[in-house]
């Protein structure tokens, strides 16, 4: 059977995020604004982008496959969005099938009148909430467990939309951060847990939510704050409310985030995310030295931890490595053989640097182990004498269900193998990962608060903050919870 080369995202060996989210309200020409958000928040979902704008009288919708900037342009479907009112989508899709009809923002017509959608994480008790909503008579479009929190909208018998939203959330388990936009509102909401990033801006008087502070800098908007773990803010003519209406929890959010999800460039719970992966490659040279001529960054996301590491470790940063930004979304389906030299469609060794060279690589994760394991070959072909892996997070053993593209356990090296036998697979002469501990005395944190982590760090310890129903269920094994949000 034939396979596609490594332009495929989801044969990369990385973690994806598996959405962002915008929303926008009293700007004229929204729907514009808001496709320079999704375009900063890119990163975050490559395989379609959605918005749906709101003109006084009637909502405008438009989802399309494929990237913010070749799907959103003036002349074409912007120009369909009218309104100063509007909310966006960018999302991964993990699911076979049709893509289109999981394409975010979802919208519905409901009792107290239109309602659109974009979520941000992943239900855990989504499966349980479909039998449930199935057996009453809901009609499910999408298989995404998004659609959940719109049925449970439609048929809640609370008052007014927002209410009814929140009758919605008390019923889910696991990770949401919320845009939804009304005839009347702009609702944005994180879960209690705060697992997922919402943030709120401000431009020309008109308020911004986004997933990323990334996203307020393209239009230049201003930071206002974070949405609050719990919290609901409302946004209309009047200005804008807080609620708190779910009991009270220790945050969770999601650490990860700092290692690899977020943009660099932006600022979450206070930290700058650029800051805290320097701060993690220093903690790992302190960790696990070695006596080396370089350190090398495997682009782009290895680069600030390397910095940190060459800059704690007192050795030259050189880049080794050079990636190509312009591999674009082609699936090719080439033979065994044209397969093989994938990984060179996206990173090529810098000879020149490498020749004669004790090299120390430095990267975010290791998720299957398959693309280190290439770039270690192509590094030592270049000429290097020693090539010694540095990884800045402690190594990936469990599955995410909050809303993170993680193969299944069993597809996990770190799971099955021993850092030992990690170490001989991919061809290293050394390997070592930064511990959970170093991680969080990069973020200038313990790891527990009493009895309770203060991120959610599941993926690297298996201690998962939510109930996981859907996963434990007997009848599915959680299927429909790792579905793309």
């Amino acid at each position: 059977m034939s396979a596609d080369i490594s332009t495929n995202p989801f044969a990369d060996d990385k973690l994806h995020e598996e959405c962002g989210i915008f929303g926008m309200w009293g700007k004229p020409e929204a729907a514009a604004f808001v496709a320079l958000g999704l375009h900063a928040l890119q990163h975050r979902g490559q395989e379609a982008a959605g918005i749906v704008t709101f003109d006084g009288q009637q909502f405008h919708m438009e989802r399309r496959e494929g990237l913010v900037g070749d799907q959103f342009s003036a002349g074409g479907p912007l120009d369909k969005l009218k309104g100063n009112k509007a909310i966006g989508h960018v999302r991964y899709s993990t699911t076979g099938g049709s893509l289109n009809r999981n394409i975010q923002p979802f919208f519905a017509d409901v009792a107290s009148g239109g309602i659109a959608l974009a979520h941000n994480g992943n239900l855990t008790n989504a499966h349980a909430l479909r039998k449930r909503l199935v057996r009453n008579g809901s009609i499910f479009y999408s298989t995404s467990d998004t659609e959940c929190i719109v049925h449970l909208v439609a048929t809640s018998t609370a008052g007014p939309i927002v209410e009814r939203l929140i009758d919605a959330l008390k019923q889910v388990e696991g990770a949401y951060s919320l845009v939804a936009l009304t005839r009347k509102k702009l609702i944005g909401v994180r879960d209690p847990l705060g697992v997922r990033p919402l943030v709120i801006g401000k431009v020309d008087g008109c308020y911004v939510l986004a997933s990323e502070t990334c996203a307020l800098d393209i239009i230049d908007a201003e930071f206002v704050r974070d949405v609050q773990p719990g919290e609901l803010v409302v946004i209309s003519d009047e200005g804008i409310e807080s609620f708190k209406p779910f009991p009270p929890q220790r945050p969770r959010f999601c650490v990860f985030e700092y290692v690899y999800f977020a943009r660099p460039d932006s600022i979450i719970d206070g930290l700058g995310v650029y800051e805290v992966r320097k701060a993690i490659g220093a903690e790992l040279a302190r960790e696990a030295p070695v006596d080396a001529d370089m350190v090398v960054p495997v682009p782009d996301s290895g680069v600030p931890g390397a910095l940190g590491y060459a800059e704690a470790a007192g050795m030259p940063f050189e880049l080794g490595i050079i990636r190509n930004h312009y591999v674009g979304r082609t699936f090719i389906e080439p033979s065994d053989h044209i397969r093989h030299l994938g990984v060179k469609l996206k990173h090529n060794a810098n000879r020149a640097r490498l020749k004669g060279k004790r090299v120390i690589l430095v990267d975010d994760s290791i998720v299957r182990g398959t693309t280190s394991k290439k770039i270690i070959k192509m590094v030592r072909d270049a000429g290097a004498t020693e090539v010694h892996m540095r990884i800045a997070s402690p190594p990936t053993t469990d599955s995410c269900f909050y809303g993170v593209d993680t193969p299944e356990k069993a597809n996990l090296l770190a799971a099955n193998y021993t850092v030992a036998e990690m170490c001989r697979f991919i061809g290293a002469d050394s390997l070592h990962f930064i511990t959970i501990n170093g991680l969080y005395r990069a973020l200038r944190q313990n790891r527990r608060d009493g009895t309770t982590t203060r991120y959610c760090d599941a993926c690297f310890t298996g201690e998962y903050p939510t109930s996981l129903t859907d996963r434990d269920s007997e009848t599915d094994n959680g299927q429909l919870s790792l579905l793309a949000m």
